[in-house]
């Protein structure tokens, strides 16, 4: 048997199947209403069309004019589909068709299956899409003539060389168990509150990625955002350290941050954290490096003015191609698509500095779901790819006890870097510090940090100060700072 896989025609999708469906198989594609069963089966023949193979849509349900003017909505080759349309027509109410002495199953059966048979044998498809199979049960007496039937049914498509997808109304009044032993693989739609979701529970003959998956219905039709599985990724990088391009804040840092590691710039709000990570990129860019930010709360208008105001030239980092601002609109994108957006910047325009700005702003784009489990993953796949990883955590306090984070996300940081707000002889001043460094040691002692019109500029240690993570620190003489 020739086991080359079919695709689906919805990339997302094939690559939770590893590569696609297996032909001469037959598959089934449940969910309520309003799921897309309709739809992906319009893109699973679609697909064949595109590669010459004859499709075949048996309609039992909505009519065939109907489905082909919603595919080409769609931007789906419907003509080029062939059509049995086994669905009743305006005639049969008009004209009041009843049966008085036979079961309408036993009347209905024959003729049905054999507008099928014809169909089948003239136009020997390579694909078939029967919609719905939940239809034939009512041409059946019982469960166990419809169990029956639709093995024999689909023995019969398979043994024409032919791979099928037939979709289930499933629902709790009228289960589909029966289809789901018969078939092949079984495809699960699922539609609520939190949105759109696919998932496979049966795939005979091959692995499969598990678990839920976003889904999303658009224009053009089903876009798939497969659930991130960063142990399977995996890419050859030098470990090296990663300059800032300011000699105080490689001192800190013995040498700056190292290349696939995850640093955390945390601190009050107008602390300077989006600052600094930009300062990294600048130099990244001055390599002939990629970077890309995901600002979940800063307009790009907004980023790039502020920046030029302090020698960051974002504008002509742009414009070479060496960063990418990305907006991102928390409550429009799910976190599956969001992992998948950063996947195109670093698999297709090799990006090497992902910052996520802020952390707050991507917990919103989990709705409700564990943000620690899910920023996981995405720095572990980015790590994996020897991707530098930056992300702003914002505190709420400007003075007062000191925390690193507020989320329970420290654990994920190679590098901690905390920057504070200090009032020190009645003005407001900041200092920057390293609370944790995996891979090298570092500077114990905090800097003044100052963000001026010529850039970021780091002052000599503060050995002359106690109580500095308090916010309110105090003086003292160089013989006490010894003791």
């Amino acid at each position: 048997m020739d086991l080359a896989r079919l695709s689906t025609g919805i990339i997302g999708f094939d690559e939770i199947l590893n590569g696609g469906l297996m032909p001469k198989r037959a598959y089934l594609v449940r969910g309520g209403p309003g799921c897309g069963k309709t739809i992906l089966g319009l893109h699973f023949l679609n697909a064949g069309i595109a590669n010459n193979e004859s499709s075949l849509y048996i309609t039992l349900g909505e009519s065939a004019d109907q489905i082909k003017a919603n595919g080409a909505m769609l931007g789906l080759n419907t003509e080029a589909m062939h059509f049995l349309d086994l669905s009743p027509g305006a005639d049969f109410f008009t004209q009041i068709q009843t049966y008085d002495i036979f079961f309408p199953a036993e009347v209905e059966r024959e003729p049905t299956t054999q507008r099928i048979i014809e169909s089948v044998e003239s136009l020997k498809p390579k694909r078939v899409l029967i919609d719905s199979m939940t239809q034939f049960r009512f041409l059946c007496t019982d469960d166990f003539q419809f169990r029956k039937q639709v093995l024999s049914f689909i023995r019969f498509l398979l043994n024409t060389g032919a791979t099928v997808v037939f979709t289930s109304e499933s629902s709790p009044e009228a289960p589909d168990n029966d289809l789901q032993f018969i078939s092949d693989g079984v495809i699960h739609l699922h539609n609520s509150s939190e949105g759109r979701n696919i998932s496979v529970s049966k795939f005979r003959g091959s692995d499969f990625l598990a678990g839920l998956h976003s889904l999303r219905l658009t224009s053009q039709g089903i876009r798939v955002a497969p659930k991130l599985q960063p142990q399977v990724f995996k890419q050859e990088f030098t470990l090296q350290a990663i300059s800032s391009g300011i000699p105080e804040l490689d001192e800190l840092l013995h040498g700056g941050i190292e290349r696939g590691t995850v640093t955390i710039f945390t601190g009050p709000t107008g602390v300077g954290k989006t600052t600094l990570g930009l300062q990294f990129m600048k130099e990244a860019a001055g390599r002939g490096e990629r970077s890309v930010i995901y600002s979940f709360e800063e307009a790009e208008e907004t980023l790039v003015a502020r920046s030029q105001g302090i020698n960051i030239p974002i504008n002509a980092m742009i414009e070479n191609g060496n960063l990418s601002v990305v907006r991102v609109e928390s409550l429009h994108l799910t976190h599956d698509e969001f992992a998948n957006q950063v996947r195109h910047e670093v698999e297709q325009n090799k990006a090497r500095i992902v910052m996520i700005d802020s952390v707050a702003g991507y917990r919103i784009a989990m709705r409700g779901a564990d943000l620690a489990s899910h920023l996981h993953a995405l720095c572990k796949y980015l790590q994996n790819m020897g991707v530098t990883v930056i992300l702003v955590n914002e505190t709420e306090n400007i003075t007062g006890d000191f925390r690193a984070t507020e989320l329970g996300i420290s654990y994920i940081a190679d590098n901690i870097i905390f920057l504070r707000y200090l009032e020190i002889y009645g003005e407001m001043q900041k200092a920057i510090g390293v609370l944790k460094k995996r891979l090298s040691n570092f500077e114990k002692t905090l800097r003044e940090i100052e963000i001026t019109r010529y850039g970021i500029k780091l002052g000599k240690p503060l050995v002359n100060l106690r109580k500095i993570l308090s916010g309110t620190p105090e003086w003292v003489d160089q013989n006490d700072s010894k003791k």
